[in-house]
């Protein structure tokens, strides 16, 4: 059986952390998602959340981020690990954001992580 935790190991916390990765320019980008990626030499993935103002209001900001944040946990053993991944909302997104739903955040990653994938190694 397989452990869903997200303990703190996994997360980015510090703003040095962010700029880390936002300053390796290794991005894809869909309809709903921005991804960024850096490899952190770990040997496990790690994520942060990144989101503008524009993206709605607090409650609709929260919500975003509890969506990702369970779609990163339930698929963690399949994202490729390694990496320091920061998810943004693409700018197309932000209109319509507080529409999306668990399944559509989940292939949004899950896509992106495996092309960023391919692109870094």
């Amino acid at each position: 059986m397989r452990r869903f935790a997200f303990p703190k190991s996994r997360r980015l916390l510090a703003n040095s952390q962010f700029k880390s990765v936002f300053s390796g320019r290794l991005s894809a980008r869909d309809e709903n998602l921005v991804l960024y990626a850096r490899e952190n030499g770990l040997g496990l993935a790690r994520l942060g959340i990144s989101l503008r103002k524009s993206c709605g209001n607090a409650v609709v900001r929260n919500r975003l981020k509890r969506l990702i944040r369970e779609a990163f946990r339930h698929n963690q053993h399949i994202i490729p690990a390694g990496y320091d991944y920061v998810v943004t909302m693409s700018g197309r997104a932000t209109v319509d954001s507080g529409a999306l739903k668990l399944e559509e955040v989940q292939n949004s990653l899950l896509a992106l992580a495996a092309r960023l994938a391919s692109k870094g190694a």
